[in-house]
């Protein structure tokens, strides 16, 4: 296989993307590092989602991927108003994605995501090295006339710098979606500094069927 180069493209992946308010906002605010600030209330977003099939990447192949982390302050997408994110935990079931990943600074390290649909509930499971970390349960409908598009930005740290990457996407959305619970199952693992308030406190979100986006996009050393 030749070498993974940027941008990357994948298409009609299933995928579930949500934010909430954490149990312990201070413990997500201090995951931010030096130069970047989270959110006061420490605003957590999480993407769960399966790539099926080689044919759906140009060079990834079939993966799946949870990643998570604390939206921004003041380092928005392109629209001026989706909060850019730093990723935390990225649990990835691909080795040379993997490898890709971590050469853009981006924290990847082995985990498998699945996600099944029974009726209108869906249930999203986190591994991480075997293990389940985190289960979504999700009330979902079917796709209609909802598309979601546009830019988001995630920031990484390459050595002593902080990289900007811009990653454009188009989804079409199910309706309704409303995510009922979700469960953080390893108080021992690092992602649980993460885990949700109860009640959950849900920001926003969606499932898609058929999401597809670059990965990543332009990407600059910003201060």
């Amino acid at each position: 296989m030749s070498k993974l180069v940027a941008p990357q493209m994948v298409i009609n992946s299933r995928m579930i993307y949500f934010g909430w308010i954490p149990a312990d906002p201070a413990a997500v605010v201090a995951l931010a590092p030096d130069g970047l600030s989270a959110m006061e209330n420490g605003q957590v977003f999480m993407n769960q989602y399966v790539v099926d099939s080689e044919d759906q990447t140009n060079g990834f192949g079939a993966y799946s991927l949870t990643y998570i982390g604390p939206d921004l302050e003041g380092r928005p997408a392109p629209d001026g108003e989706t909060p850019g994110r730093w990723w935390t935990h990225y649990f990835n079931s691909n080795a040379d994605m993997r490898a890709y990943a971590s050469e853009r600074g981006v924290p990847a390290s082995s985990g498998k995501t699945t996600i099944e649909i029974s009726g209108d509930t869906l249930v999203a499971t986190t591994e991480s090295d075997g293990v389940p970390v985190i289960r979504t349960t999700a009330k979902v409908g079917s796709p209609g006339s909802i598309v979601a598009r546009g830019q988001l930005h995630y920031i990484t740290q390459v050595g002593s710098d902080m990289v900007s990457g811009i990653y454009p996407y188009i989804a079409d959305l199910v309706d309704p979606f409303e995510v009922t619970k979700l469960e953080f199952l390893e108080p021992d693992h690092s992602v649980y500094a993460l885990r949700p308030a109860d009640p959950l406190q849900f920001v926003w979100g969606f499932y898609s069927p058929t999401a597809s986006f670059a990965y990543p996009g332009g990407e600059e050393v910003i201060s």
